[in-house]
């Protein structure tokens, strides 16, 4: 029993606008502490019949005492619409684009030669020169 993690879902809607279905995740793991996110997308594919890389769990908090942690869970129709809708730095963190690293020097001098030029002309010194 202390391996097994129950996964309940409530307050299901399905998003058509967005190109998802959303819902609320209560998860039951007596012995355990946490259950990890890779874990959950799993279980809620299957669920839904679906494949492990349009889930998205977020926000799961535990209850005081442990064994029920309750948060949210998203299920795009497709990876397109996922890379189109979710947030960057919930995608960064499912691992899908690299995240960019521009050093700190850079992002000081870019600012600062933006400072120089008014209006739509600072997207073009933003943009570097080439």
């Amino acid at each position: 029993m202390s391996d097994t993690a129950t996964v309940r879902t409530r307050k299901f809607m399905t998003n058509r606008l967005l190109q998802r279905r959303q819902m609320v995740v209560d998860v039951l793991h007596p012995g355990r502490a946490n259950v990890p996110k890779a874990e959950l997308r799993k279980q809620l594919a299957t669920m839904y019949k679906t494949t492990d890389d349009v889930v998205v769990c977020f926000g799961f908090k535990t209850a005081f005492g442990g064994s029920k942690s309750c948060g949210f869970a998203l299920i795009y129709d497709s990876p397109d619409a996922l890379r189109k809708f979710e947030p960057r730095y919930r995608q960064i963190r499912m691992g899908l684009p690299a995240k960019t690293k521009v050093s700190r020097q850079q992002r000081k001098q870019r600012k600062n030669r933006q400072k120089k030029v008014r209006g739509v002309k600072k997207a073009k010194v933003g943009a570097g020169k080439k």
